[in-house]
């Protein structure tokens, strides 16, 4: 267990690496030049003050160099600061990051408790109207893009209904959540079905195993059966497919952060990207690769402490 757990952090690690230099060299190589936005515009702009503004940024040195000083700085926790708000960078995500979590982990609960329990509900009735009301229902909520959803969701629940506000984080628990409400579900509704999907399939799978209809044989009720020996041997499946999709929810957060008009890291990637402000950019990006990669390897790491199986293959 522990060589494995070096090998998946050595992997972390050198994932991490190739993953921060894509990200520097892929904002640099963006259109535009950074040197002509921090000198103030075109407007007036002398050669010799553009040459001035790259040696005080170090824009005039080769990538490598450039990449080199912002991963040595990265390493302790200096982020640059931000071109637009001459703020430390690391300031700037410390203020929006937790409406960003907050988001993520409201829709976490949504997809994880309704989408589990649909698709549990869904291979105990398989066959049913049970069950093609929540293929046909999940089908659709695969179909319909997390923008549009946010559309609807604004015009029916907060303009021609009233009942939740369709701007800004909220303040307090209670304020958070009801102003999380509406992004939480347009965050939720393709994650919710593609995990409906993955815990039926996993449960008529488990179902399907011989030691399961020995149970049956047995006399055993079906609610006991689907308790310690289905559901059981399907949470290996369900759990890592939870932890991809929540992992990748931090990306998610862009579209609907800025279809809401919340101050979260995914709206401050966008901005960072229209003005070019690109240590933001990059700070943003490399955190979220960050938190994917890390959520990931966790999920891998406790799989087959869920499925014996697994470890039985691992070994």
């Amino acid at each position: 267990m522990l060589a494995r757990i070096s090998r998946r952090l050595a992997g972390l690690l050198a994932t991490l690496f190739a993953a921060s230099f894509v990200i520097f060299a892929a904002v640099y190589a963006a259109p535009g030049d950074p040197a002509v936005f921090l000198a103030g515009g075109r407007d007036k702009l002398t050669p010799e003050k553009l040459e001035l503004v790259r040696q005080q940024y170090h824009l005039d040195e080769p990538l490598a160099e450039q990449y080199g000083r912002w991963l040595w700085d990265g390493v302790h926790l200096d982020l640059g600061r931000s071109f637009k708000y001459s703020d430390q960078v690391a300031d700037l995500l410390a203020a929006r990051l937790p409406t960003t979590l907050a988001l993520v982990a409201y829709a976490t609960v949504l997809f994880v408790v309704i989408g589990v329990g649909a698709g549990v509900l869904a291979a105990v009735r398989r066959g049913s109207w049970v069950d093609s009301t929540v293929v046909g229902g999940t089908t659709l909520a695969a179909s319909v893009p997390s923008f549009v959803s946010a559309i609807a969701l604004v015009a029916l629940f907060g303009v021609q209904l009233g009942w939740f506000p369709v701007t800004g984080g909220g303040e307090g628990i209670g304020g958070t959540l009801h102003h999380l409400t509406l992004p939480a579900v347009s965050l939720a509704l393709g994650a919710l079905a593609l995990i409906s999907r993955v815990t039926r399939q996993a449960m008529v799978d488990a179902g399907a195993a011989d030691h399961v209809e020995v149970a049956r044989a047995s006399g055993l009720p079906e609610r006991e059966i689907v308790r310690r020996h289905v559901l059981r041997n399907a949470l290996g499946p369900i759990v890592t497919m939870c932890g991809l999709v929540m992992a990748g929810m931090l990306a998610g957060t862009v579209v609907v952060e800025t279809a809401f008009g919340i101050s979260g890291i995914g709206s401050l990637l966008v901005g960072a990207i229209n003005t070019h402000d690109f240590p933001v950019a990059q700070a943003v990006l490399l955190l979220m690769v960050t938190g994917y990669i890390v959520v990931t390897t966790l999920v891998d790491l406790l799989h087959p402490l869920l499925d014996p199986r697994v470890k039985e293959r691992a070994a």
